[in-house]
């Protein structure tokens, strides 16, 4: 049997879409989702987490990795018929680059250059050799020929925004509003075209739910065949009740949860001995099974399992109350007057740390979870929930925190340099833990511009074996994200992801239908 073209399905997504637009579409998770389907990139991330060729027939890399040549797959087509081109290409990355559109992604592009070299070759120069370059290239391409003379001004209010014209599987083919405006469906339909063959099923409505409760009770009642992330305690739920009519895939994502310390705003935090006693009092097995069902890994480092540089000897500390205690009495902590709270020199200073966190229900009470495992240790922790919207601008930029139980998404080719290099302590950086090492730095630097896979891989070791003996966070858990899907979508291969939308990344090869091959038979 092989898969045949057609049926329908529906998606149930969390959120609502606003830009399917790869130039805004960056921190909206419904865009994304819609976007993987809609749009083509000049490479892509397929459904085991690897990059692969997408409009790139091929790509070249000179000037010891300061150049990039992309050559163009030939015969491309938008999805209303007019040919893509390198000028399509160079139109997209030159948006990104300005300012004025706002694009989230514009710091990824900030010195590169870009000209059109032909029809079907474009060619980027950098100014410094940059390993992850080819990851940059998996931003979707907009058709210039209809953006060309949107206006800045007018850009994020366009049609093309919630009505667009791609190059993917998928093409737009209608929306569905409520009477108050809000997005409830958009049907997608294969596009006959694509370069890569059509896709086998015929069409996707996806409706979209304001919170995960809504879309899991939607999914539970035939109102979506795909659920694209699910709660360990709806997963549980949904496993309990060994429904034989759904496909669970717990999948792994290049991301990673830790408490990072910021020494400057506590004292205490500044004491190495204090950072050993808290992450030898963490039991993160504990915090894996309570909180996410069992459905995780342990995270002992910045590297995971599959990146660059991973290596299951690189260890944290370990799970030990006892070892905790005595770290801290040895430092001179004790609980002078037996409420549990440990105190520190004539002044009877108590340890008290506040944990700063987002209102995602998961990391709530992980942060729960945490204040009761230290405090048998005798830390008092104070807990500090703030809206996922407002967490940017009230604690991470003016980095006002003491602990801050927060996530950091990699890649599979991870980058650190801008998590843990100490020119990333500034409000726009993202080293959290305003971490700053020499030794660390220049290894950070080292390797971000080694095109040596096995070179690179050793100084990420290095680096990531610095970090844990530093302790400048408490790595926890790198949690499963978990999908389920009616039995009757065939063809699904769902592994490793480097983002959840690219969970749909390889949908067009995914099937509802089957049709009989007869082998030829020669009589004789």
């Amino acid at each position: 049997m092989r898969p045949d073209h057609g049926g329908a399905i529906n998606i149930g997504i969390v959120g609502s879409p606003r830009f399917l637009n790869p130039v805004l579409n960056q921190i909206n998770d419904a865009d994304k989702d819609l976007s993987a389907l809609i749009f083509s990139g000049l490479m892509k991330y397929d459904s085991q987490g690897n990059l692969v060729n997408d409009l790139a027939e091929k790509y070249s890399i000179g000037d010891n990795g300061k150049t990039y040549e992309i050559t163009l797959k030939e015969n491309v087509k938008w999805h209303d018929g007019q040919p893509l081109s390198a000028e399509d290409v160079l139109f997209t990355v030159q948006t990104i680059q300005n300012l004025d559109y706002r694009s989230p992604i514009r710091g990824l592009w900030q010195g590169i250059e870009a000209e059109k070299a032909s029809d079907r070759v474009i060619r980027f120069r950098l100014k410094n050799v940059y390993v992850s370059f080819l990851n940059n290239l998996a931003f979707g391409v907009l058709p210039k020929h209809l953006w060309g003379n949107v206006a800045p001004s007018q850009f994020a209010l366009s049609e093309l925004n919630l009505k667009p014209v791609g190059s993917g599987p998928y093409r737009f083919e209608k929306l569905q509003k409520d009477k108050n405006g809000t997005i409830k469906s958009i049907e997608l339909k294969a596009f006959d075209k694509y370069f890569a063959g059509e896709a086998f099923i015929d069409s996707l409505t996806f409706y979209f739910y304001p919170a995960e409760n809504d879309a899991f009770t939607a999914y539970k009642k035939d109102g979506a065949d795909l659920f694209g992330f699910v709660s360990a305690k709806n997963f549980v739920d949904l496993k309990n009740k060994a429904n034989s009519n759904i496909n669970i895939y717990p999948l792994s994502l290049p991301r990673y949860f830790a408490v990072f310390f910021n020494q400057n705003q506590n004292k205490f935090l500044a004491d190495k001995a204090v950072r050993q006693a808290l992450d030898l009092a963490t039991d993160k097995k504990a915090i894996i099974d309570s909180v996410f069902g069992g459905y995780g890994q342990i995270a002992d480092s910045p590297l995971l399992p599959g990146m660059t540089g991973y290596s299951d000897q690189i260890k944290s500390l370990g799970f030990s109350l006892e070892q905790a205690k005595t770290i801290l009495a040895a430092a001179g902590w004790k609980d002078a007057d037996g409420d549990g709270i440990l105190e520190l020199g004539k002044k009877n200073e108590k340890l008290e740390i506040t944990m700063t966190t987002i209102d995602w229900p998961e990391l709530s009470r992980v942060a729960e979870i945490l204040k009761e495992q230290w405090g048998k240790a005798g830390v008092s922790v104070v807990l500090k929930i703030i809206e996922t919207a407002k967490i940017q601008n009230d604690a991470i930029k003016p980095r006002q925190y003491q602990a801050l139980l927060f996530g950091e998404v990699l890649g599979k080719e991870p980058d650190l340099f801008y998590f843990w290099h100490s020119s990333q302590k500034t409000e726009s950086g993202l080293n959290l833990a305003l971490y700053g090492n020499p030794e660390a730095d220049k290894l950070l630097s080292s390797a971000a511009e080694d095109l040596d896979k096995n070179s690179r891989a050793q100084k990420n070791q290095k680096i990531a074996n610095l970090i844990v003996n530093d302790l400048p966070a408490v790595f926890l858990f790198s949690p499963d994200y978990l999908v389920t899907a009616k039995k009757k979508i065939l063809g699904i291969n769902l592994q490793n992801l480097d983002s959840p939308s690219s969970r749909l990344s390889q949908l067009n090869l995914w099937y509802l239908k089957t049709h009989r091959v007869f082998k030829n038979t020669i009589k004789l």
